[in-house]
């Protein structure tokens, strides 16, 4: 009985081992890399064409009440903070959304545009496991310099409905109030 335990735990401890590694949390911070966002009828909007101005990516399920909320938050986030430069933008990643978002749009009316991405190239986005179940929503904050500062998927305290909006604002005046990293020229002397 007690060889028995060992075995056991001895290949728990390797499942362990092999898995582990495949189920690491995203690097924050880290480069955004390139994103498509469809509209619908061939179009799409690149996250590059913001380069040099504050971005937050939603990544939404049409259908999910969280969602829906947070994208309200974010809808009074980007009548506040757009002025200033901020560029909010939303991807439904449900296998129908292509046909759900018309209905989502209507009913919302988000301020910001708002497409959709497979749910594979969201997970490629989020550096999500695989392994690991996804939560909505997802929020991606992206400074200036295309930098990813913060990452937030729906099961995180960040994202509680009591809190979120609060949480939200508050990583968005961080974001809103932090300097270019890129070197301005060097004067000359005279």
């Amino acid at each position: 009985m007690r060889a028995m335990h060992k075995l056991r735990a001895t290949a728990a401890l390797t499942l362990l081992s092999i898995v582990a590694p495949l189920a690491r949390a995203a690097v924050v911070p880290r480069p955004a890399p390139e994103l498509a966002i469809n509209l619908g009828q061939g179009k799409q909007i690149k996250l590059s064409q913001y380069k040099g101005k504050p971005v937050v990516i939603a990544f939404i399920l049409t259908y999910c009440s969280h969602c829906q909320k947070v994208m309200g938050a974010l809808a009074k986030m980007h009548n506040e903070f757009g002025p200033g430069g901020l560029q909010v933008l939303a991807s439904a990643t449900e296998d129908m959304a292509a046909s759900a978002l018309p209905g989502f749009l209507r009913q919302y009316a988000p301020p910001f545009l708002v497409g959709y991405n497979s749910n594979l190239e969201t997970v490629s986005f989020l550096q999500h496991s695989s392994m690991l179940m996804l939560y909505m929503p997802g929020l991606v904050f992206i400074d200036k310099d295309g930098m990813i500062r913060a990452q937030y998927e729906g099961k995180d305290p960040f994202l509680e409905e009591t809190s979120a909006e609060k949480n939200i604002r508050a990583e968005l005046e961080k974001l809103m109030g932090q300097p270019s990293v890129k070197k301005s020229p060097k004067s000359r002397k005279k």
